[in-house]
């Protein structure tokens, strides 16, 4: 009996041994990409607030947006939907590509470009005259969509997805401002949803927040990037280090390292990313 298990065991081993190698556990399949942006230089005036950065964004991925204040994280995001458009006396070089579309090209109604990409800001904003439904289908209302059921379909979707159904089902007539931060936050991505974007932007969006309604937030963003692209701007490393899967890191306006998120903060290759990440400077 025993010399018949090592006859198997030998066996197997010749037999592994005579199969091709499999491939390497670190070989990565190329990244799928919702967002190019190439060569993009952005002013305010005469002050230039992004200097020529170039940098894919994966699709159905969380990417990070970090850096000290004033190194132009807000204005790279806003610059994927044209948000940054609303400030006076801005000019833009370079590219943006959605989806290969470049959407700074004279055909393309900057509109058309924010219900495709969302934006959530840092300090949540529903509108303080809206109730809670009304402030979640307000877009939808604002593009034209009158059909009540469909309106009605859309608002508990939105609310289901944003995490935030249970809590407010009961509670849709009241004002959106009579919930609690973390609540008018969630409701504010529900809105963003609720005209289904392709892309959903996040500037810090918990830096107002407890750490409960933090870390719903984080886990909303987690259950999120399955249906969405998601492109975040956090000011907390321990933060980007959860919910990201890329993360970018600005100096001065510039793009310093982009990369896995797990290489950023574990093994960055430019010594500055370093030295910003374990909080010598920043």
């Amino acid at each position: 009996m025993e010399n018949l298990v090592m006859e198997t065991t030998e066996r197997s081993v010749m037999e592994r041994a005579e199969q091709p190698p499999a491939p390497p556990l670190h070989a990565e399949a190329p990244m799928a990409c919702t967002f190019q942006v190439k060569n993009l230089s952005i002013w305010y005036g005469e002050k230039r607030a992004i200097d020529d950065v170039t940098l894919d964004i994966a699709s159905n991925g969380v990417t990070a947006i970090i850096g000290p204040s004033g190194c132009g994280k807000s204005t790279f995001i806003r610059a994927l939907n044209r948000m940054h458009e609303l400030v006076p006396k801005t000019r833009v070089e370079g590219q943006v590509l959605l989806q290969g579309e470049d959407l700074y090209s004279n055909t393309v109604d900057p509109a058309i470009v924010r219900r495709r990409v969302g934006m959530v800001f840092q300090k949540s904003n529903p509108f303080p005259t809206m109730t809670i439904g009304e402030n979640v289908i307000v877009g939808l209302r604002l593009n034209g969509v009158r059909n009540q059921r469909f309106l009605d379909e859309r608002l508990e979707k939105s609310l289901r997805m944003a995490a935030l159904w249970d809590e407010v089902k009961d509670d849709l007539r009241k004002p959106g401002t009579s919930l609690s931060g973390g609540q008018q936050q969630r409701l504010c991505i529900a809105r963003a949803l609720a005209v289904e974007p392709e892309v959903i932007l996040m500037d810090e969006p918990c830096s107002a927040l407890d750490p409960i309604a933090t870390a719903k937030i984080e886990e909303l963003i987690y259950e999120l990037k399955t249906k969405y692209t998601i492109v975040t701007v956090t000011h907390n490393m321990q933060q980007a280090g959860r919910i990201s899967d890329y993360t970018a890191f600005f100096y001065l306006g510039r793009l310093i390292e982009f990369g896995p998120t797990t290489k950023i903060f574990t093994n960055p290759s430019e010594k500055q990313t370093e030295d910003y990440i374990t909080g010598r400077f920043g």
